[in-house]
């Protein structure tokens, strides 16, 4: 199965320039714990629920912008990858998300582990694709 049969297409964005409510209102209207940071249109980073959570409010700091806290050391899949291939970058990069890209690094879309199990319907590769994002986790 490739990706684009999975993915959420044209998931909502934030820019460098938002501010850190703006990515937490769409986190809350869209019931995700991620937000592709774009800049026109080009995937610049992702903004993450713990991004917010230990970048700015843990030090009271609400004025922060997008820019002070994104995470632009990302890992992508692409619209034409096969699942087992998202799966095994999910693995390997202990992440639960990719955004998805054009080869103009346009971003068309927003993967899941949790479309991955739903859509594709794999339990066991997606139980030990949740086990390898785990792992440095579970060391602790």
């Amino acid at each position: 199965m490739k990706i684009n049969e999975v993915m959420t297409p044209d998931p909502r964005t934030v820019k460098l320039s938002d501010s850190l409510q703006t990515a937490a209102m769409i986190m809350r209207d869209e019931d995700t714990g991620v937000v592709p940071v774009v800049d026109d249109g080009r995937l610049v980073g992702v903004v993450t629920d713990r991004d917010i959570v230990i970048r700015a409010v843990a030090d009271g700091d609400f004025s922060v912008l997008i820019s002070d806290i994104v995470s632009d050391d990302i890992v992508t899949a692409t619209a034409d990858m096969d699942t087992s291939e998202a799966a095994d970058l999910m693995s390997e990069h202990q992440v639960r998300r990719l955004p998805v890209v054009d080869g103009d690094d346009k971003l068309v879309g927003i993967v899941s582990l949790g479309d991955l199990a739903v859509k594709e319907g794999r339990d066991s590769r997606m139980g030990e694709t949740l086990e390898n994002i785990s792992e440095g986790v579970k060391r602790h």
